[in-house]
């Protein structure tokens, strides 16, 4: 596959919410969407209010991520980083060794 997506509703938010790059900072419940492509090699991470229509690009998105795999990991890292708040931004992921 060329590029893969994950979703995940209904996160809440932690204190001090999650950092965007358009809307500042944002609370509440959630919805994280990470969409990883193999060409750029990259994964981007957005967030919206829940039953939203618009999305905001999570500060520190795109993250460089060699494999779906790695993506998928970094998913459940953010859900997570959102859970905590603390104007939460994407986490980075230890590089796996050589």
């Amino acid at each position: 596959m060329s590029w893969a997506s994950w979703t995940t509703a209904g996160v809440y938010t932690g204190r001090g919410g999650v950092l965007t790059v358009e809307g500042g900072v944002v609370t509440g419940d959630l919805t994280v969407h990470t969409t990883w492509t193999r060409v750029e090699r990259e994964a981007r991470v957005a967030v919206q209010y829940s039953g939203a229509s618009d999305w905001f690009t999570m500060s520190g998105s795109p993250v460089p991520c060699e494999t779906e795999e790695e993506s998928r990991d970094l998913h459940d890292a953010v859900v997570a980083a959102v859970r905590e708040g603390n104007r939460a931004t994407v986490p980075t992921l230890p590089v796996p060794p050589v």
